[in-house]
């Protein structure tokens, strides 16, 4: 707690100073000036493939930079965490008091793992004050009418596949909408068959990653969050109504309770971000966006079984993280598909080993999860028998029993370690 204490000290004020876009070749290229005071300044980078300049001719001017100035305010949280300062001072356009308590509630309820990662308190008299210095704007709002075809946040994952497929059965026209896409993703968008791509190259500010070495702080941001409002941008820009996420039911449970609140690492996928979110886009970006999850009432294991029919992806589809990688020039890689060790890749196999062959899902991963005893700690989490809900993208306690009780019907025969192990913990009261 001392260090934080000293960071918010020495950094007392985080600064989102201005925004600038413009055209390079077929490109929107927007850049973003931030500076922590004293002497720290950032200059992240969005870079919009393909956008034609007729934009200028749809959208108004100040809606366009509206939408760019907010996209800006979701980009802070990555920047702001490095030194938790106390003051956050917007000069780069206005908000007013309802859009700052909005804000506010992003930095407490979507920092909460962050606050729990670094033990900080931030229920402490003046953590946080947000403030706009401009103190009154036009209404902004983008009031067109968009085209009614679907823009699909896509990684590459089940749960986007299923979304995908399910739209193309509908007879849907669909628009897959890509951050820093990496080859195992365009491998999964060229399977699918869909030829309309947006794709967005997210440029993090090298500084970021350098202070973050010298030791100030780091941790989870609300990630879902910021694809929230860039896909509602680009939505407008390339004229497309419907937004379809793939957030599941299982999104909801929390993962651990720190200082009387629920600390939920899947916050910024939870049925309340989306609300919350829907709202403020209606009033504040664009009012004809239709901002929805497609999978909200289904669970993992649902997804997991819906997902084991489109086979065509198996050699090429993945959902882990712990593989991701920020090169020199700020882009994020993965060197792997399946790392094999993380609580993702464990949840993932746990949930499609009822509904795949055992022979297919040892070749999507490798080998046989189920069988390194490494793994036992990790499977005891995500079961409820450890220490905590692991802090990644898996399901509910609930829906990994049955996942687990599904798997270990279907190999009763050969029952591996894992399997056998947890059995015995899930026994014990």
């Amino acid at each position: 707690m001392n260090k934080v204490f000293n960071l918010r000290k020495k950094y007392p004020k985080f600064v989102y100073e201005n925004f600038s876009y413009e055209f390079s070749k077929n490109d929107l290229k927007i850049v973003f000036c931030f500076s922590i005071e004293p002497g720290i300044h950032f200059k992240p980078e969005f870079l919009i493939k393909n956008v034609s300049k007729k934009i200028f001719n749809n959208i108004n001017k100040n809606s366009l930079d509206n939408l760019v100035f907010n996209l800006g305010l979701i980009e802070i949280p990555s920047y702001w965490k490095l030194t938790s300062s106390p003051i956050i001072e917007i000069r780069a356009g206005y908000l007013n008091k309802n859009q700052i308590q909005w804000w506010k509630n992003i930095f407490i309820e979507g920092m909460g793992q962050f606050y729990y990662e670094n033990k900080i308190d931030w229920r402490i008299k003046n953590f946080l004050k947000i403030y706009s210095t401009i103190k009154s704007g036009p209404k902004n709002l983008f009031l067109g009418k968009l085209k009614n075809c679907y823009l699909l946040p896509f990684a590459g994952g089940r749960d986007s596949i299923v979304t995908l497929e399910n739209l193309k059965r509908k007879n849907k026209e669909i628009t897959l909408f890509t951050v820093n896409p990496i080859e195992k993703i365009q491998q999964t968008v060229k399977i699918s068959g869909i030829k309309k791509q947006i794709i967005i190259k997210r440029i993090l500010d090298r500084k970021l990653l350098d202070l973050n070495k010298k030791g100030f702080l780091n941790g989870h941001i609300p990630f879902t969050s910021m694809l929230s409002f860039l896909s509602v941008f680009c939505a407008v820009i390339f004229d497309c109504k419907n937004i379809a996420f793939s957030n599941e039911k299982s999104s909801d449970e929390g993962n651990v309770k720190y200082l009387g609140k629920v600390i939920n690492h899947q916050w910024a996928k939870s049925s309340v971000f989306e609300k919350k979110f829907k709202e403020y886009s209606k009033k504040y970006l664009a009012k004809d966006i239709n901002y929805f999850s497609f999978l909200r009432k289904f669970t993992e294991i649902e997804i997991s079984e819906k997902f084991s029919k489109y086979q065509k992806y198996f050699p090429v589809f993945s959902s882990c993280n712990a593989g991701m990688k920020i090169s020199t020039k700020g882009l994020l890689g993965a060197e792997k598909r399946w790392c094999g060790k993380c609580p993702k890749c464990l949840f993932v196999f746990l949930t499609l080993y009822p509904f795949v062959d055992d022979k297919k899902i040892i070749k999507i991963f490798g080998s046989n999860l189920f069988e390194d005893k490494n793994l036992l700690p990790l499977m005891k989490d995500i079961v409820g028998k450890g220490k905590l809900k692991p802090l990644e993208c898996v399901g509910t306690y609930k829906e990994s029993r049955k996942a687990f009780e599904l798997s270990f019907r279907k190999s009763i025969k050969n029952i591996p370690y894992l399997l056998k192990e947890t059995r015995k913990c899930l026994s014990k009261k």
